[in-house]
């Protein structure tokens, strides 16, 4: 006689995935629901663990809007000065913003680096040029904490007639401590030609 097989016939997966997915089956029609004017029956507890956790924000009632993050981290973000093929900003850590930790969240790393080297770009193509973003690098060399002071500063390293690269450096404002640093990598629009 062989060795009892410790996986269960075909028979009885099927009829314990049935049942388990019969069982989750109202939780996923509550989650699903279609209905636009009533909330979901947990939308209240997890409004209060935001407001418990310091995430209660005006800005949370425009998410559906277009260009949401921007609305999010304009607060959180000042420019300090603008040249050509040079940005600087201000960067605050606020509670909207920060992960599970206290830190700066990575995706308002990405989205202020984003900002920043768009505006960097601007300033050698101009307005009137359509660019693309090709490639975001980060590096997450520390952490910021709630409440840290950034400078966001965003460069050119490389400008021709079809690629822009530009280097944006996040550094602590009272240590100059270099804290994440991004390059990007932008394409000219090319115009069809006819």
């Amino acid at each position: 006689m062989g060795k009892p097989s410790a996986k269960a016939p075909a028979s009885q997966e099927a009829q314990a995935l049935a049942s388990s997915s019969s069982s989750s089956a109202p939780v996923a029609a509550a989650a699903n629901s279609t209905n636009s004017e009533e909330s979901p029956p947990y939308a209240n507890n997890v409004m209060r663990f935001f407001k418990s956790v310091g995430i209660s924000d005006p800005n949370v009632d425009n998410y559906s809007s277009k260009d949401y993050y921007s609305n999010l981290l304009c607060d959180y973000l000042k420019t300090d000065t603008v040249s050509r093929g040079r940005v600087t900003c201000f960067a605050t850590v606020g509670a909207p913003i920060t992960n599970y930790f206290g830190g700066l969240h990575g995706g308002a790393v990405a989205a202020i680096a984003e900002r920043v080297a768009i505006a960097t770009a601007k300033t050698v193509w101009g307005e009137d040029k359509d660019i693309f973003l090709g490639e975001l690098g980060i590096s997450y060399l520390s952490a910021a904490s709630k409440d840290a002071e950034l400078i966001v500063d965003g460069s050119i390293v490389r400008s021709g007639r079809n690629i822009t690269v530009v280097g944006v450096e996040f550094k602590m404002k009272k240590s100059g401590k270099l804290v994440y640093t991004c390059r990007a990598t932008f394409y000219n629009s090319p115009v069809a030609k006819l």
